[in-house]
């Protein structure tokens, strides 16, 4: 009975730590006036740890976030910059990758709570507060590059490569927070097919 009592409390205490780790994120909109808005956040081992994902242990890193509260949408800007930790593909040793992103998601006050793309989505306007640190490992995620090697192991073309990869991975908005059109009038959107890998890792 001892045991059973001390392995609730145990539990009881590693959820309080990861509420209190990921209440870091929160970010109150209610009552917020129509303007802009800035916040700083850092993520360390611990951040990754409570996502509850195995694509990244280790990493450091700094976000800048950038509010545009409008009556009818919030629009957050999120730049991004640190480091994680890798594994090489190669060698198997670890390396440090500097991580620069610089993304954009909109939320749309509606009725319900919907995900309409990668990038946009509707929010209740009873909404009092929203929390950003998915999107904040998700943009981080993005920016990982496909081949993990070790900047002693990369040549020219890996390194091009490495470029491609990077703008693949790039989300197009226009100030506006729209997608561009196209002279035909539809939509032009480049979306990272990594979205649907990042989407069966939550699930």
């Amino acid at each position: 009975m001892f045991f059973i009592k001390l392995k609730h409390i145990t539990f009881a205490l590693l959820l309080t730590e990861k509420v209190k780790e990921l209440s870091k994120y929160n970010i109150d909109i209610y009552g917020l006036e129509d303007k802009q808005y800035d916040y700083d956040m850092e993520s360390g081992d611990a951040f990754f740890e409570e996502m509850e994902q195995d694509l990244i242990e280790h990493g450091h890193f700094k976000t800048h976030v950038i509010l545009s509260k409008s009556a009818t949408m919030i629009q957050l800007r999120f730049h991004t910059q640190g480091s994680v930790t890798l594994t090489c593909d190669r060698s198997l040793e670890t390396f440090e990758e500097p991580i620069d992103s610089d993304e954009r998601i909109i939320l749309k006050f509606g009725d319900h709570n919907e995900e309409l793309t990668e990038e946009i989505e509707i929010i209740s306007r009873n909404t009092n507060r929203i929390n950003v640190a998915r999107y904040i490992f998700d943009f981080i995620a993005l920016s990982l590059p496909v081949k993990k090697l070790h900047p002693s192991l990369r040549t020219e073309e890996d390194d091009f490569d490495l470029e491609d990869d990077e703008e693949e991975g790039t989300l197009v908005y226009t100030s506006g927070g729209e997608t561009e059109e196209g002279e035909d009038g539809q939509d032009e959107e480049k979306i990272d097919p990594r979205w649907e890998a990042l989407k069966n890792l939550k699930k």
